[in-house]
């Protein structure tokens, strides 16, 4: 081996390491190696520069913003829900018709983004068919990877493929070229999941089919113990808090309790809601006489300050009940007010932050109620709590506004709003034009009248001229921006490994401890070990690296390379044995009640299985 093969190899194992620790960012990761490949001169900077200007990574980006049109119009709620309601309440009809439409989804829009869109109606459903949501939610999530493997732009690994071929100078792949492959992928794994779905949670069932009629709110207020820690007070004539702000007063540092909204009578003529205006309580809110606040909190804290203030407390401790309370379900929540509860994402930026510098107030207008943070649930003083990953937090705000904060999907998702309400969210008259711009860009694509990546950001530019896509800053938001960095630093990383030998040199490992056993041994071990590989660090990474390997190989051997780098794009997205493998196998981690254990016996097995599969296909579909 010489010097500068030395020298990638050891910056490859070192990346590989601290992918897999996960101490550092990815992203920055791979822009280290990048440098390091750049000083010692094994890459000229023009090499090192040249995964940002990677047409794979230009499309990546333009996919990204035509994906976030698709989910800020509504189009792939709105598509999803009509197709959902054919599966009727039958727990074998549910599983089967969210993977279908899942992967569906998930052949032209991220994953993650897939799973983002798909939670809330997933979760409303499984609670309308008495069935658990964890019985759905993980298999939405591989439906997710799944439908990735249907189209050239399912999933990155894919593109990593196409243009490794077409710079060794071999055919390119067409925009179906993946969709025989996708359907038996896609098969295998639905009837995987029907026999190993016994092991997900199915802890106690609905008691028959819930009502679409608000059942989910009584739940959540259940759960959080709602009527247990909200309290009426009223603002009486002689108070000393009248006409001061909420922020004047300092209410929630001083007495450990959260005034999450007031409501003030606006007609003498009838006490009821008609004739009372809700004001979700914010910094700026200024209190008037009679008005009626709804404090949040213990008891002897709400009784606390309505002594030191003078106000009338008009509901004593309400004692724990079994069974849901719906005659207080008004207290905190009507037709125009309500309450939701959200998940983190993984990549969130909320997570390490204080609630108090959360921004939901400010930027949301709508309170936190509590946090469940695995099996319990934070109910006071919630301003010095930091928030963690996989925490669930209940938020009341109008419908308007937890709209907003369910578009914010970089950050959070909505999973817990009663389903009436849930129609509402992202509902858009611009869903019409979205669906004619993503079909234009799939005709552009099969057709191949424009390069592919010119396809893509025509329909990127579209979905922002035509208002699919707010403006420019939404459209530059909707981009993740650590996978953009992180395959174009990689890139580099591949011309390194070529460049010195040492993709000669891993693959001529790989041939000659398997090739004397036949390609389809040595297919079975570019797979598994891309597939291992993958449950450490992300899968453009893993394709990125094995591609010009898998790549080697198959011409060392003589044999044609298709079926080999297919076996990497393919091992590279089907991970399914860990939570932190993938984003969308995070995400449903907490909504599902999901243990570590479970991927391991539904997850490792599916993927294991999914794997002999696609070894024994391959070579029907990609002959050697």
């Amino acid at each position: 081996m010489n010097g500068p093969m030395i020298i990638t190899l050891i910056v490859l194992i070192t990346a590989s390491v601290l992918f897999v620790s996960g101490k550092i960012r990815s992203d920055l990761v791979a822009i280290g190696s990048l440098i390091i490949l750049m000083l010692l001169g094994i890459l000229t900077p023009a090499e090192a520069l040249s995964g940002f200007s990677n047409s794979v990574v230009i499309m990546m980006i333009g996919l990204f913003v035509v994906g976030g049109g698709i989910l800020q119009t509504g189009l792939a709620k709105m598509a999803s829900r009509i197709l959902l309601r054919l599966a009727g309440t039958s727990e074998t009809r549910l599983l089967i018709m969210v993977m279908l439409v899942t992967s569906f989804i998930g052949a032209f829009v991220s994953n993650t983004g897939t799973v983002a869109v798909m939670m809330p109606i997933v979760v409303s459903l499984a609670i309308s068919a008495g069935t658990h949501p964890g019985k759905l939610l993980m298999p939405l999530a591989f439906a997710s990877s799944l439908g990735g493997m249907l189209t050239l732009i399912g999933t990155p690994p894919n593109l990593v493929i196409q243009e490794t071929l077409q710079q060794a100078g071999y055919k390119g792949l067409s925009f179906f070229s993946f969709t025989p492959v996708g359907i038996v992928c896609l098969a295998a794994g639905i009837i995987g999941l029907l026999f190993l779905r016994r092991f997900l949670p199915d802890h106690q069932r609905a008691e028959g089919k819930r009502k679409k009629n608000g059942r989910s709110l009584q739940e959540l207020a259940r759960q959080y113990q709602l009527t247990q820690n909200l309290f009426r007070v009223q603002v009486g004539k002689d108070s000393p808090i009248q006409s001061k702000t909420l922020q004047e007063l300092d209410i929630s540092a001083r007495f450990e309790v959260n005034i999450i909204e007031i409501r003030r009578k606006i007609s003498a003529k009838n006490q009821f809601f008609k004739t009372i205006n809700q004001e979700i309580a914010g910094p700026d809110t200024v209190i008037h006489e009679d008005d009626i606040l709804y404090v949040n909190g213990t008891f002897e804290r709400a009784e606390q300050f309505a002594m030191h203030y003078g106000l009338s407390l008009l509901d004593r401790h309400v004692p724990e009940r079994s069974g849901p309370q719906p005659e207080q379900d008004a207290q905190y929540a009507t037709s125009e007010v309500g309450i939701a509860e959200v998940m983190l994402t993984p990549n969130s930026s909320l997570i390490g932050r204080l609630v108090k510098h959360s921004g939901f107030r400010e930027k949301y207008r709508v309170n936190i109620l509590g946090i469940q943070r695995k099996e319990h649930y934070l109910l006071h003083n919630l301003k010095e709590e930091r928030m963690k990953f996989g925490d669930a937090l209940l938020v009341q705000g109008t419908w308007k506004d937890i709209a907003l904060l369910a578009a914010d999907q970089a950050n959070v998702v909505v999973v817990g709003q009663p389903i009436e309400e849930s129609r509402k969210v992202t509902m858009d008259i611009k869903a019409p034009i979205a669906a004619g711009i993503m079909l234009l860009m799939v005709i552009l694509l099969i057709t191949e009248l424009v390069p592919a990546v010119a396809a893509v950001m025509i329909a990127a530019v579209l979905m922002v001229v035509f208002g699919c896509v707010r403006n420019m800053e939404e459209a530059y938001k909707s981009i993740n921006w650590e996978s953009i960095v992180l395959i174009g630093g990689m890139i580099p990383m591949s011309i390194a490994i070529e460049k010195t030998g040492a993709a000669a040199l891993l693959s001529e490992g790989l041939v000659s401890t398997l090739g004397g056993y036949g390609p389809i041994v040595l297919l079975a071990g570019v797979y598994f070990t891309t597939s291992l590989l993958t449950m450490f660090i992300s899968n453009t990474a893993c394709a990125v690296l094995f591609a010009p390997i898998a790549l080697t190989a198959a011409i060392q051997l003589g044999v044609s390379p298709y079926p080999f780098l297919f076996a990497v794009s393919i091992g590279a997205s089907m991970c399914f044995a860990s939570p932190f493998s993938t984003p969308p196998n995070a995400l449903v981690m907490s909504a599902g009640r999901y243990k570590f254990s479970h991927y391991i016996k539904v997850g490792l097995p599916l993927q294991i299985f999914i794997g002999i599969v696609m070894v024994a296909m391959l070579p029907i579909f990609f002959p050697f």
